[in-house]
């Protein structure tokens, strides 16, 4: 597997890294299955494993750290804070320094680790400044407890903000962005992807498969439902003209991977890691089948004719379904935009 380099970090990490929100009660709850999964991956020549301490109310991380004994040292582990995880007090999420200082010690103790190398913001938070986040998240870099931070989800502004912020407060700085991106999740092509180009971060991509709708599972003459709760409905509800829409290009993009000789998820998975602002695709396995159908893509090259055929089934930047962007919905909000009086 071709190793490529973490934004400017110097960290080499493998195109295609393990995603563990499918490890626990949300997904997969065998753990003695999701340890083989995990070290199957490694053993592929996956270096690069991402989890978050909401996924499962933090049995994802305790999967991780279970599985990874023995060769912590050979992966470039990563993890997220921000959503509440066991509790629904108002001070027990987000992205206060409060907050952040109680979920990295969680964390550490789920993982069974004494660093994480990579430290998410799962969200930006309206509400709070950027620097009381980057502030704690440079303490822990200092206090040997994180070696790099990184955002999740954040809009281009937001993303040129915390870099500003950082060299302006000399602060740590947050070296990746992880935003969805698949086929027909586009948008971050438009500004997000330029961004974080123009300051030298990796971007980790999720959802390659875009919730299923790329691997075959959803088609027009096969009902599915999403494999886990987790994820949001209104991107599965059939009633709504973009998710009609959805289904009218993957069937188109069923003959365009025929046409190149390789499956859906080859497909969907290569055209993800073959932008040149991609660091790595996160792909999220439930089963040993669905991991080793991921495989491939890390050496899959798909032709320009085949890259140009997909821009005409969905033009560059465009998300077919808005809901399945995760960012800007708080400045969308109608109390956001004044329509409504308080």
């Amino acid at each position: 597997m071709e190793y490529r380099p973490l934004g400017r970090t110097g960290v080499k990490v493998s195109p295609l890294c393990l995603g563990a929100m499918m490890f626990g009660p949300w997904g997969n709850d065998d753990r003695a299955d999701a340890t083989r999964i995990i070290h199957r991956a490694l053993d592929a020549g996956i270096n690069f494993v991402d989890t978050a301490d909401v996924y499962s109310a933090g049995a994802s991380e305790e999967i991780v750290g279970e599985a990874l004994q023995g060769r912590r040292d050979d992966v470039f582990l990563a993890t997220k804070f921000f959503m509440p995880v066991d509790g629904d007090g108002p001070n027990r999420r987000g992205g206060s320094r409060r907050w952040i200082m109680r979920a990295v010690e969680d964390s550490l103790r789920r993982l069974n680790t004494d660093y994480i190398d990579l430290y998410q913001v799962h969200r930006p938070s309206p509400d709070t400044d950027v620097e009381e986040t980057l502030g704690a998240l440079t303490d822990l870099v200092r206090q040997g407890k994180v070696r790099y931070i990184g955002s999740s989800s954040y809009p281009g502004s937001q993303i040129v903000e915390a870099q500003w912020a950082s060299r302006e407060r000399n602060l740590e700085r947050f070296v990746t962005e992880q935003p969805p991106y698949s086929i027909l999740t586009r948008g971050i092509e438009e500004d997000v992807l330029p961004t974080v180009q123009r300051h030298g971060m990796g971007t980790l991509t999720y959802s390659p498969l875009a919730g299923g709708w790329l691997s075959g599972r959803w088609r027009k003459d096969s009902a599915s439902r999403p494999a886990s709760s987790a994820r949001p409905s209104a991107r599965f509800d059939m009633s709504q003209p973009a998710n009609q829409r959805k289904l009218d290009i993957v069937e188109e993009l069923a003959q365009v991977a025929e046409w190149a000789g390789v499956t859906m998820i080859e497909l969907a998975i290569a055209f993800v890691i073959n932008h040149p602002g991609v660091t790595a695709a996160i792909v999220g396995p439930r089963t040993m089948e669905q991991l080793e159908s991921y495989l491939p893509a890390a050496d899959t090259k798909l032709a320009p004719e085949v890259l140009d055929r997909i821009d005409q089934l969905v033009a560059p930047g465009v998300t077919v379904n808005p809901d399945d962007n995760s960012y800007g919905a708080q400045e969308l909000t109608a109390q956001a935009r004044r329509r409504h009086g308080a």
